[in-house]
């Protein structure tokens, strides 16, 4: 049976990792609109398209000097959004590994676990 400490530290750690996983989530679903409004050649006048132009490019900002723009016709295959949208997943998996080394484990499965480390 494991104490309450044990299971409200476990209870902090799932919230503390569904948190990172729907800023995550929010972060990606507007650089995917970002990404298909460029692509589709969308007016950047347009209210929505203006919105979603002004809240991404924090995010995109870092990445601009990457990779040139590809333009054909007007529509834009933004490859910074795509290497963005890589780097701040890789970074979500960083934040929810980091906050699961705090789970409390037992002697008994360290144990288990440093023995499996060693074999791989």
């Amino acid at each position: 049976m494991k104490s309450s400490s044990t299971s409200g530290s476990t209870k902090s750690l799932y919230r503390g990792t569904q948190i990172v996983w729907y800023l995550l989530s929010i972060l990606e679903v507007s650089l995917a609109f970002r990404f298909i409004l460029k692509l589709t050649g969308a007016n950047p006048e347009a209210g929505f398209t203006s919105f979603v132009y002004s809240i991404t490019w924090p995010f995109t900002a870092p990445f601009l000097a990457v990779f040139s723009r590809t333009t054909v016709q007007g529509s834009v295959f933004e490859w910074t959004t795509i290497l963005a949208m890589f780097v701040y997943w890789l970074i979500a998996i960083g934040i929810i590994k980091l906050l699961l080394m705090g789970k409390t484990v037992s002697t008994p499965e360290a144990a288990e676990k440093l023995d499996s480390q060693e074999e791989e």
